[in-house]
């Protein structure tokens, strides 16, 4: 990891054994000259194209700011692109002209006050100004030994003597030559997330947003920008992904200079910040990625980054619970014998963890009423939760508990004492979905209320992991504690007090691994796999469609951010068989969703069969191993899936067909990841290969896969 100034060309260049990330100082502008492949450092200069536009306007310092590739780019100067930044002045004018005035190199990643980010080291500080106003801007850059990611974010500072006002406030910029590439996203719906979605540049903006206060099932905070002949392992591929679970925005704008202006951050939509003289305002980190290898080079670069640097460090490689969730198998209607009852039907299996879903609180019996009421229902109850977590424990298990605390039911004890802690606006009624409200966590008070009974809960019940869940959109964007000038800081305030929630709840209990959850997958950020480690994928938990889910996750999560959990066989989709249910989960974090009560002597056999397996392959390769997508289900009839391990020793090969067709050609599957140099053991073949023949022959399926919804897993295991 290097990060280098070159004082004759005012060039710096961060680098590692990988990649390049250059830029230089022109007259002060900051000019982005390169992002890919490692070079040397050379003068750039000689390659750079200033564009084909004669009717450019010359600043006063001399430069056509819109010839110049960005490393931030300001409005109102002769450049019409995205800006990075839109300022409003005392006297109403939008200027900022951010020219650089010094940087320094410090030995240690500064973390973002009141939000997450990786940790890291050797990182670059670029000081930029506007000489008028005062008004600046500092740009921080990390890179990375063993992950090929560049960490970026800016600090926006008045420097000033008047109160100023952000209307946009973006986290990045960067450029890439010329004007043709793929972008790749993830759309998607409840039960329906994560949708790898293809569109091409062209000239104008390609962008993705979110405007629900949350990062979104509908559109993840991720963009890929790939070479059109990019494939999963060949050509060039830029990712960005952003730290960060509100409203944000990510822009592709394709210039008639040549190039394309990456660039994003908080979504400027109803947003705006008002800083007084001397403030400043920290943006959420953007984490981008490069790989010359491909969408998967692309995908392990975000893998290793945020199992290297951001998740807890406690559990991101430690063995993770293999639980047992009552929901899909009761819903809200249980008692005590029957969750014993759940207990009991799991002995034997290897499954550790219980945990208890919605309903165990206030007068909950359906989604009409009781949350905020984080007290134990006694009637279903009435040992209480130490009771049912004791018995847990007595049968040597773990014991976890559901909470959704960002939400209010209008029939709760906490809504009739405090109808003034949900979000409303005044005189007009609040929107309710999913039959609840949201508490407005902008407030302090009513951040400390939740913090104060959630902790008690955890404190007094021996609680040992935890499933946060959020199941609704804010829909009315404003807080009774916001002055009407700041109500468009609504958005970045939730999110604020959001970390500071899951700060004061999640790092005070280090001994309690949280899972989060927002109706299913709405939430998955990496901002949240900060605070939890592994995250409920989706609600959908048919096979068929987890295929599609889960891949599309893959493309910046680890596996191991995924909880995937065996469910009962037609829950929310087709019959289809245990073992291939089990094939699929194994690709994450592993448990059971179902009524594990009704379990017979063969369905205890069948589930301690897959969790022997999985705790003797699978676990390690989905907390350590490299992922290879071998074949997707959105272009074809099968989802296959290797992961292998660092030192390409043991491999696995999970294989799903969707549909059974008499008299077709099966496909070649063809293995990547392994040492060509080496032999390998392939248990279901029972037969030894060299990595080679693997992974450029292949293999045919044969007879070793059944009919429609059906799988096979393949082992490997090099030798001598």
């Amino acid at each position: 990891m290097a990060i280098t100034f070159v004082n004759e060309t005012n060039t710096f260049y961060l680098e590692n054994e990988n990649l390049t990330y250059a830029f230089r100082i022109v007259k002060g502008y900051l000019n982005h000259l390169y992002y890919g492949k490692k070079i040397g450092h050379d003068d750039l200069e000689y390659s750079y194209s200033y564009g084909a536009n004669p009717l450019q306007v010359v600043a006063a310092n001399g430069l056509q700011y819109e010839t110049y590739a960005p490393e931030l780019s300001f409005f109102g100067f002769g450049d019409y692109r995205e800006p990075t930044v839109q300022v409003i002045n005392e006297n109403g004018d939008r200027l900022a002209e951010l020219l650089y005035v010094g940087h320094d190199i410090v030995e240690t990643k500064p973390r973002i006050n009141g939000m997450p980010s990786l940790d890291g080291g050797q990182t670059l500080i670029v000081h930029l100004k506007d000489s008028v106003s005062g008004f600046g801007a500092d740009l921080y850059y990390t890179v990375y030994d063993d992950c090929d990611v560049i960490a970026r974010r800016i600090v926006y500072i008045n420097g000033g003597e008047s109160t100023v006002r952000l209307e946009r406030a973006y986290s990045f910029t960067f450029a890439l030559p010329e004007n043709d590439y793929d972008v790749i996203s993830l759309h998607g719906a409840w039960a329906a997330e994560r949708v790898v979605q293809h569109t091409n540049t062209h000239f104008g903006t390609v962008a993705i947003d979110s405007k629900r206060n949350s990062s979104s099932n509908t559109i993840n905070p991720f963009m890929a920008i790939c070479d059109k002949n990019t494939t999963e392992e060949q050509g060039n591929a830029y990712g960005v992904s952003l730290v960060y679970s509100s409203s944000f925005k990510i822009v592709a704008d394709g210039a008639p200079e040549g190039n394309v202006v990456i660039s994003g951050g908080i979504n400027d939509f109803d947003f705006s910040w008002k800083l007084e003289a001397g403030e400043s305002f920290e943006t959420p980190e953007a984490v981008i990625a490069f790989s010359a290898s491909g969408l998967g080079g692309m995908s392990r670069a975000f893998h290793d980054a945020y199992r290297n640097h951001l998740i807890n460090k406690k559990y991101v490689f430690a063995e993770r619970p293999i639980i047992i969730n009552n929901w899909e198998g009761t819903t809200f209607y249980f008692d005590e014998q029957k969750l014993k009852a759940i207990i009991d039907g799991v002995e034997g299996t290897g499954i550790n963890t219980f945990v208890l879903d919605d309903g165990w609180f206030g007068v909950r019996n359906d989604i009409h009423s009781g949350l905020g009421d984080w007290f134990v229902n006694t009637e279903k109850l009435p040992c209480g939760i130490k009771g049912i977590a004791d018995y847990t424990h007595s049968k040597g298990m773990k014991f976890g508990l559901w909470f959704e605390p960002e939400m209010i039911s209008e029939d709760s004890d906490l809504f009739r004492a405090h109808p003034d802690f949900a979000i409303k606006a005044e005189n007009r009624q609040a929107c309710k979905g999913r039959e609840q409200y949201v508490l407005d966590i902008t407030r302090k008070d009513v951040r400390d209320h939740i913090i104060d009974v959630v902790n008690g809960v955890i404190r007094d019940n021996s609680i040992d992991y935890v499933k946060w869940d959020s199941n609704r959109f804010v829909t009315e964007f404003v807080s009774s504690q916001l002055p009407s000038d700041r109500q468009r800081e609504f958005s970045h305030r939730y999110a604020l007090g959001l970390y500071d929630m899951l700060d004061r709840i999640v790092l005070a209990n280090p001994d309690v691994l949280f899972e989060g959850c927002s109706a299913g997958g709405a939430r998955f950020d990496p901002a949240m796999l900060y605070y939890f480690p592994q995250i409920w994928t989706s609600d959908n938990t048919d096979v068929d469609s987890r295929t599609r889910i889960q891949y599309g996750t893959s493309m910046v999560y680890p596996l191991s951010a995924m909880s995937c959990h065996v469910t009962s066989a037609t829950c929310r989709g087709r019959n289809i068989n245990i073992k291939t249910r089990g094939d699929i989960s194994s690709l994450g974090a592993f448990g059971y969703e179902l009524d594990a009560s009704t379990f017979t002597d063969e369905d205890r056999q069948q589930a301690r069969e897959i969790i022997d397996e999985y705790k003797e392959w699978n676990a390690d390769l989905v907390l350590h191993g490299d992922l290879y997508r071998i074949k997707s289900p959105f272009d074809t009839n099968f989802f296959a899936e290797s992961v292998v391990s660092k030192d390409k020793n043991k491999a696995i090969l999970v294989v799903f067909r969707s549909k059974f067709y008499m008299n077709y050609a099966p496909p070649h599957f063809k293995m990547s990841g392994l040492d060509e140099n080496k032999r390998y053991y392939v248990r279901e073949l029972d037969k030894t290969y060299s990595g080679s023949t693997l992974m450029n022959l292949g293999f045919v399926l044969y007879n070793h896969i059944g009919g429609d919804y059906t799988s096979q897993k393949y082992h490997f295991e090099a030798v001598e």
